[in-house]
């Protein structure tokens, strides 16, 4: 995978339960962690655009979300 990059929207790609985030839910990459290792902060929505959960994860929990054109 490829570095992501601030303001990327990504795919969660495994559960997150104490979080209450599941596997395919959608966020937007808010930082970069460097030190230990790489992570990434990433703030989902569920319910309420007002109201996120941002979680500290690691890029093999995330893939890349493309946007397709139709």
């Amino acid at each position: 995978m490829t570095r992501l990059q601030v303001d990327e929207r990504v795919r969660l790609m495994q559960d997150v339960p104490e979080l209450g985030l599941h596997r395919g839910e959608i966020g937007l990459v808010c930082s970069t962690w460097f030190s230990p290792s790489t992570a990434y902060e990433v703030e989902f929505h569920h319910d309420s655009p007002e109201f996120g959960v941002r979680a500290l994860l690691t890029a093999d929990q995330l893939q890349e979300e493309r946007l397709t054109v139709a």
